[in-house]
């Protein structure tokens, strides 16, 4: 009878000990979810205040943001550490501990956050930029605790490391009002160069979009192998450039058509000489 009551109390205590297991992982479970999605709401939440601000930089703004939801998730997961009874106290020392090791196990995820904090600081584009960035160009759409999105022109979407962003050339094609626009346009050796320079001038007085001021400068730069070789220097609204640029050059080719300047192809004189018999 004594061997079949240990075996029972023994059972007993097993059926306990999974019970309040299974309860722990539910209630983790519970908490993880619940946690996630209160991050999720938090950032959005913190978000949308930050951006009633008129004063407050869209770039900024989604950085602290994310750093709210980042911080939520962390209490989530010492509450979640919490349901298997370990202690708080003793968590912060094990990880006080450890710091050394995990410091050099994520010391590329650290330099993310490093690079974000520089980012934030130095901020050499905001939210709506068209930058280019570690190889890539886009419209600025984030900057993150860890990383930068970006959207390219064609609509894809580029997540990027913040240490790449930090560590190299940072081109920002948004961060004056106005931009230079360079053209080149090639003319015949037979034609009129004033003419055609006149041309030009006449072309770019008519858009709006050109700037008076600075001056458009149109000049010849060189003498081509088949052709006389102007430039066009022309300012404009940084957000007008591209629209400008297609314009221009349509424009110019109509109106050299229409004047009878030529714009040559690439030619070669072959000379043959007759050898004797």
């Amino acid at each position: 009878m004594d061997f079949f009551s240990q075996d029972s109390e023994q059972f007993d205590v097993l059926i306990s000990n999974a019970m309040d297991l299974g309860l722990s992982v539910l209630g983790a479970i519970l908490i993880l979810v619940v946690g996630f999605k209160i991050a999720g709401f938090a950032e959005r939440r913190f978000l949308a205040l930050l951006q009633k601000s008129k004063k407050m930089d869209q770039t900024v703004a989604k950085f602290l943001a994310s750093m709210v939801k980042y911080a939520v998730v962390i209490i989530t997961i010492i509450a979640v550490l919490g349901q298997f009874g370990i202690e708080t106290t003793s968590l912060v020392a094990v990880v006080g501990a450890a710091g050394l090791a995990i410091g050099l196990a994520l010391q590329g995820t650290l330099s993310n956050v490093a690079a974000g904090v520089m980012l934030l600081i130095f901020r050499p584009f905001k939210v709506g930029h068209f930058v280019n960035v570690a190889g890539h160009a886009g419209v600025v759409k984030a900057v993150t605790l860890f990383v930068t999105e970006m959207d390219t022109g064609d609509n894809v979407r580029i997540v990027i490391p913040n240490s790449a962003v930090w560590g190299g050339s940072i081109k920002n094609f948004n961060h004056h009002a106005i931009r230079r626009l360079d053209q080149a346009y090639g003319i015949g050796y037979d034609d009129d160069i004033d003419k055609a320079i006149s041309v030009i001038k006449s072309v770019l007085a008519s858009d709006a979009r050109c700037k008076t001021d600075p001056e458009a400068v149109v000049a010849v730069t060189a003498l081509g192998e088949s052709s006389v070789d102007i430039l066009v220097r022309v300012w404009c609204d940084s957000g007008d450039y591209w629209a400008l640029n297609w314009h221009l050059l349509k424009s110019v080719k109509e109106a050299f058509d229409k004047e009878d300047i030529t714009i040559p192809y690439p030619c070669r004189s072959l000379y043959m000489e007759k050898s004797g018999s």
